[in-house]
């Protein structure tokens, strides 16, 4: 063997004399060192396939070659990078309805059409590094250049993103380079019998909470190994982009843990940050987008780094989005309170609360929150009535009907002022009921406590889309208005528009109004009242009409608006607002209005204005009337 420029040890066989390879396809191969501790094998760090045999604990490096005739060649470009980012994410593992490990065919057929139907433009892909452990979600990676073989081969993969890009949905790798597995038969933990190859030695090569190995981002060689990792991905499968995992524990020497960040710049730009980790961070997307300017880098960072989303030669990070965490959070907060504890300022606060020209993906909820020993929004607000109540057949519950309205109220203005990008964990469309939990047995705690297992069970670890296609469940509804918010996203590309303002945020009324390109929001949050000619701002003369509406019994909803109706707007400055229409605001209801261009109709006096009759017989709990609060100072943004 010969030792290169960067001190690696590296051989090339020649092929044989007949032309085959000197090692065939599928052999298993190893690299054995002679260490100051004794012999050690392990896989080799950049090996491209592993895999674990029948009865076998430890995974096996797996040399993978195939010949020419069976290699995946690539049919489909890359799709062009959307304005706006619509993200699915998903686990290709637990992608079935079934209690199994799903296959990357069995999505790219089954899933990745369901994808392009629901209206998402891309695909966020969870657990494609190698990782020995499943129950990890695939965060503790084993191999970090083999894609997992537990859902097929290598070129199964880019079958599934050929079969993406073919249906114009780009493919976005859940990334880790903030960790790596501590296993040591077939990870790069003690990979030449030491503690600090790859990472940092003592303590902090260790995270406490995550129970895996850090590394030592100011070694050369850990970033000439994590570059051309995420060059490999790029380049080789085709991947468009990244979501970067555990950033902020990446970017402080802290992790993050116990620490509440609060904006003084001291937190940021002090001894407690790893520049040596936020330098790799600017190369990793420097790199990146020196390649392939449409790729695209979403860091999940909770932390609020300045710079995170300026260009490298601007001087900061580089990403193009930062995942907007605080959402979610947020979200579970208020979910835990009373209806009539529920402050709208603080909501539209946490959903604008991020940096100027800083884009952020948005989203109510990921695979996090559905996690064992979490819960789902949907389980927040319905709980165990969706066990009995969801048939269409049966009568309805006051907390199936209010979880319901909730959930799809929380989505939408989650999306319509939480950022420029939107992600939904799958089946979270639909409510998808209870959580998930991975396969495991029992765990013995080094102080002698067990953790019961679930006797190794798939059956939390899978994703029921038939309740969602079920046209005889109230899954479906849900679904169907969440298919109905990505299409009119797609048709108005709200999320990117540059005009957005904050008309109204009133605590008694309950009410949400914001303009977002030319889209008038209006949100009633108000358990039980209804506002007739209700009043609300709008910044161009026209004739508006309802494009989105929560209510509608497509949707699960009560059928109380009149979608044929037309809304004039008349002059006069309200809510800071320059000219204003006139609505019904039915209880725990979210419409959308949009302004028709063509032939607009404006008037200049209140009295003039004819109210559309809207009001249809509801076939819900009877609505309480009110009055809007006409004294009430609404807020603007």
């Amino acid at each position: 063997m010969n030792r290169n420029e960067f001190g690696v040890w590296e051989i090339f066989l020649p092929n044989n004399a007949d032309g085959s390879p000197a090692i065939p396809h599928g052999s298993r191969v190893k690299i054995r060192m002679e260490t100051p501790s004794g012999i050690k094998d392990s896989i080799p760090a950049w090996i491209k396939f592993s895999v674990q045999a029948p009865g076998e604990i430890p995974y096996n490096g797996i040399y993978y070659d195939p010949p020419e005739e069976e290699k995946y060649v690539f049919k489909h470009p890359r799709p062009q990078r959307p304005k706006s980012l619509r993200i699915y994410e998903s686990h290709v593992g637990m992608s079935s309805p079934e209690p199994m490990i799903n296959t990357y065919a069995n999505f790219r057929d089954d899933v990745l059409p369901r994808i392009k139907r629901l209206g998402y433009n891309a695909v966020q892909i969870m657990a494609i590094q190698e990782h020995s452990y499943y129950a990890s979600f695939g965060y503790h990676v084993t191999n970090f250049f083999a894609p997992s073989s537990r859902f097929g081969t290598p070129d199964d993969l880019k079958s599934l993103i050929d079969k993406a890009h073919e249906l114009g949905i780009l493919v976005l790798m859940d990334i880790v380079h903030s960790h790596a597995s501590n296993n040591v038969l077939d990870g790069l933990n003690m990979f030449d019998g030491t503690d600090g190859h790859y990472f940092h030695t003592g303590s902090r090569g260790h995270h406490s909470v995550w129970d895996s190995r850090l590394f030592n981002y100011g070694s050369w060689e850990v970033l000439r190994y994590l570059l051309s990792n995420a060059r490999w991905w790029l380049e080789e499968y085709k991947f468009d982009g990244y979501r970067f995992d555990g950033v902020t524990s990446m970017m402080y020497i802290h992790h993050g843990l116990q620490v509440g960040f609060t904006g003084n710049y001291n937190e940021y730009f002090g001894y407690a940050t790893d520049v040596d980790a936020v330098v790799y961070l600017m190369l990793v997307n420097d790199m990146i987008h020196g390649l392939y300017p449409e790729a695209v880098t979403i860091g999940e960072d909770v932390s609020g780094m300045p710079t995170f989303c300026i260009p490298v030669q601007d001087g900061g990070v580089g990403f193009d989005y930062r995942l907007h965490m605080a959402i979610a959070d947020k979200w579970i907060e208020i979910l835990k309170k009373r209806d009539e504890d529920w402050k709208m300022g603080e909501i539209v606060h946490t959903l604008t609360n991020r940096r100027w020209m800083e884009k952020c993906v948005a989203y109510a909820e990921s695979h996090d929150q559905a996690l064992v020993g979490d819960k789902t929004i949907a389980f927040w607000l319905m709980d165990k009535d969706m066990y009995e109540f969801m048939a269409l057949d049966r009568p309805s519950t006051a907390l199936i009907d209010r979880g319901i309205a909730l959930h799809k109220m929380i989505r939408l203005v989650t999306m319509g002022l939480g950022g420029e990008g939107y992600l939904n964990f799958m089946g979270n469309e639909f409510g998808h009921p209870e959580w998930i939990d991975f396969p495991r047995g029992d765990q013995r705690l080094p102080n002698g406590v067990v953790i019961p297992g679930n006797g190794y069970s798939y059956d939390k670890c899978r994703r029921r889309f038939d309740l969602g296609d079920a046209d005889y469940l109230r899954y479906r509804g849900m679904q169907e208005f969440d298919q109905a918010m990505q299409h009119v996203e797609e048709k108005y590309g709200f999320m990117t528009s540059e005009h957005t303002y904050i008309s109204r945020k009133d605590e008694k009324d309950r009410v949400i109004v914001f303009e977002r390109g030319n889209l008038v929001f209006v949100f009633n949050f108000h358990w039980n009242n209804s506002y007739f000619d209700y009043r609300v701002g709008c910044a161009k003369p026209g004739k508006y009409k309802i494009v989105l509406d929560s209510d509608d019994p497509l949707f699960g909803g009560f059928g109380r608006l009149d979608h044929n109706a037309e809304y004039f707007s008349f002059e006069g400055w309200f809510d800071d607002r320059p000219r204003s229409f006139m609505v019904y605001a039915p209880n725990r209801t979210a419409v959308v209005y949009a302004l028709v261009e063509d032939e607009p109709k404006v008037v200049n006096d209140l009295e003039l204005v004819e109210i559309p009759e809207t009001v249809k017989p509801a076939a819900a709990e009877p609505v309480k009337e009110s009055e809007p609060d006409e004294e009430s100072e609404p807020l603007d943004s």
